[in-house]
């Protein structure tokens, strides 16, 4: 079946939190979460490494609503439900619909880390895929240095399925680094 057919909620609920589909005008939002964290986004994130404008963000965020939509890529926001306040940005990426597989990334505003949002949002991910997507594989990958990542899926009981050594060079800078992988299997 073409997953473009596949009909599935943009958006569902845990206790504390909202987490949904990018949708236009959400850039706003993205950037200023985005602009708070660098410092502690650089180290590990690819699309930290430049300053973006608000227009470019908003850009990345309208086409990840039409990823999104074409079920090639599932970008998910986190917002508080009390307050609509953006927390956080995750997601189910490197798909393969035919086995059902997911990836799970996030990155977390830096003003609201420590509170156990991302970890309560990665569960709630962890369930939609399960129980909407059908879900039989889900890994969450990291920087093996990244300590505060890995307690995510460490704290979710998922299993350390392996460290591929010397697996990609560090983001900001020329050494080799490790990369963990966490998995769910259903």
């Amino acid at each position: 079946m073409n997953p473009i057919l596949l009909d599935f909620p943009t958006e569902f609920t845990t206790e504390r939190l909202l987490i949904r589909m990018p949708k236009p005008g959400d850039g706003e939002a993205v950037y200023q979460a985005v602009t708070a964290s660098l410092p502690e986004l650089q180290p590990w994130l690819p699309f930290a490494q430049k300053e973006q404008s608000q227009q470019q963000t908003e850009i990345n965020i309208r086409e990840a609503h039409v990823n999104f939509l074409k079920r090639d890529d599932l970008r998910l926001l986190v917002f508080l439900k009390d307050s609509g306040q953006l927390v956080a940005s995750s997601g189910l990426h490197r798909i393969d619909w035919s086995i059902p597989k997911f990836e799970i990334g996030y990155w977390v505003d830096s003003r609201f880390t420590g509170k156990g949002y991302m970890t309560e949002a990665v569960q709630g991910i962890t369930d939609f895929a399960k129980d909407e997507l059908k879900a039989r594989r889900i890994e969450i990958r990291c920087d093996s240095r990244n300590v505060k990542s890995r307690a995510i899926p460490e704290r979710l009981d998922y299993t350390l399925e392996g460290i591929l050594k010397n697996e990609a060079v560090a983001i900001n800078s020329n050494e080799l680094r490790d990369t963990c992988i966490y998995a769910k299997v259903f």
